[in-house]
């Protein structure tokens, strides 16, 4: 059993993402950030909710809109709503559920 607070330190040069349960229609992810950002949009298929576990993030979103999620914080970002992450501390554990 893995607690859901420690980081993953595999790799500290790249986001480290663990599946934590996977079904038909729901998909948990615990991600770990080290100061990682996207340098490309996600475009997703499914809905995502995101809960800051641990650190802080800034997400900004195709409209310019951004917004900077720290520890307990929570969003939703329905399906195909362009998005990416521009800023993360380090650690920074991400939460995602995939819908």
């Amino acid at each position: 059993m893995q607690n859901i607070f420690t980081p993953n330190t595999n790799d500290l040069n790249s986001e480290q993402f663990d599946i934590l349960l996977e079904k038909t229609n729901i998909q948990i992810q615990k991600i770990t950030s080290h100061g990682q950002v996207s340098d490309k949009w996600y475009e997703q298929d499914r809905d995502e909710w995101v809960v800051l576990i641990e650190g802080e993030g800034i997400v900004r979103f195709e409209d310019g809109k951004e917004l900077h999620l720290k520890k307990g914080e929570h969003l939703h970002i329905p399906k195909r709503q362009k998005h990416k992450v521009v800023y993360t501390a380090s650690p920074t554990i991400w939460l995602a559920i995939h819908f």
